[in-house]
């Protein structure tokens, strides 16, 4: 093989990505026999199997995983190269997609994107919440353009993205003012006993607090856990019980929630990540928030 068809590649590409060849039509509006031609013609060229039969679903085969890597790298720097030499100023807004985890702070993403907002040209964000891994699917799929999450990409999923940390902060638990009246004793072994809403043990803060409870001879009396950070402040400011959240944010979590700072859980830190398919940020909404997160919302003293 001399010469790769890129023409042939690009309609392998979007079958593998649509799952089937008639989705694959369906998008690019050709005709089954065309594309179903095209892919032929590829693997004659390659003269490999790039698909197989799985019921009445294409699945791909080891060579053809491998193409697709290769082909999804391809088509995905050629799009950011479009994007950039077409990006002039009008008046329709950037599209910018979105992933927020769902143990991330619903305020902190707020706080790393609204600096979208103040770009010269208009933005409209698009947000999307749900588990990392479903994110990073979509992210593969350029369904979205960023992941905000508080937990780098783990080295084992199969997706190619990098990590850009955004910053770090210390984290501190917060209760309503009747609970945390309650406290008695020295901080933070004022702690013990008292009713705790954490994170679900799936989650790197959980782990975290796990350990720094075992460190400072804290048993917390859990009684709930939450997969949704938003949804455990809700029930912290219903005074069900202490919870955790991070300094960079303080006053905030303290204005919206009613809530008290009781103390910082001192050694502990939280990290936050935006994932993307680009090793260097083009996209200039990505690159402003990202700028900012780490100029402005992480920088120390900034939020206590």
């Amino acid at each position: 093989m001399d010469w790769l068809n890129y023409h042939h590649l690009f309609y392998f590409w979007n079958v593998a990505r649509e799952g089937s060849v008639v989705k694959a039509c369906e998008k690019l509006h050709l005709a089954q026999p065309t594309i179903s031609g095209q892919i032929r013609a590829l693997e004659k060229a390659m003269n490999e199997k790039l698909f197989a039969r799985s019921g009445r679903n294409l699945v791909l085969t080891d060579v053809g995983r491998i193409v697709f890597r290769y082909a999804d790298e391809i088509f995905t720097i050629g799009k950011e190269l479009t994007d950039t030499l077409s990006r002039q100023p009008s008046n329709r807004p950037f599209r910018l997609v979105v992933g927020v985890t769902d143990v991330m702070p619903k305020l902190i993403a707020y706080r790393i994107l609204e600096r979208a907002y103040n770009l010269p040209e208009p933005v409209q964000i698009v947000c999307r919440e749900g588990k990392a891994d479903r994110l990073l699917a979509d992210l593969s799929v350029h369904a979205i353009d960023l992941v905000l999450t508080d937990a780098p990409i783990d080295p084992t999923v199969r997706v190619k993205a990098y990590n850009h940390q955004l910053g770090e902060c210390g984290v501190s638990f917060f209760a309503t003012p009747d609970l945390a009246r309650s406290l008695s004793g020295t901080y933070p072994q004022s702690l013990q006993g008292m009713p705790f809403l954490l994170p679900t043990d799936n989650t790197l803060l959980r782990r975290s607090l796990d350990q720094w409870f075992e460190v400072n001879g804290i048993v917390p009396h859990v009684v709930s856990e939450f997969e949704d950070s938003a949804l455990m402040k809700v029930f912290g400011q219903s005074g069900r019980g202490v919870f955790a959240a991070p300094d960079a944010i303080r006053r905030e979590v303290e204005a919206q929630h009613g809530v008290v700072y009781i103390g910082q859980a001192v050694g502990l830190t939280e990290r936050f990540y935006a994932i993307s398919v680009e090793r260097r940020l083009k996209h200039p909404a990505i690159a402003a928030v990202v700028e900012s997160a780490r100029k402005e919302l992480f920088q120390s003293g900034n939020h206590v």
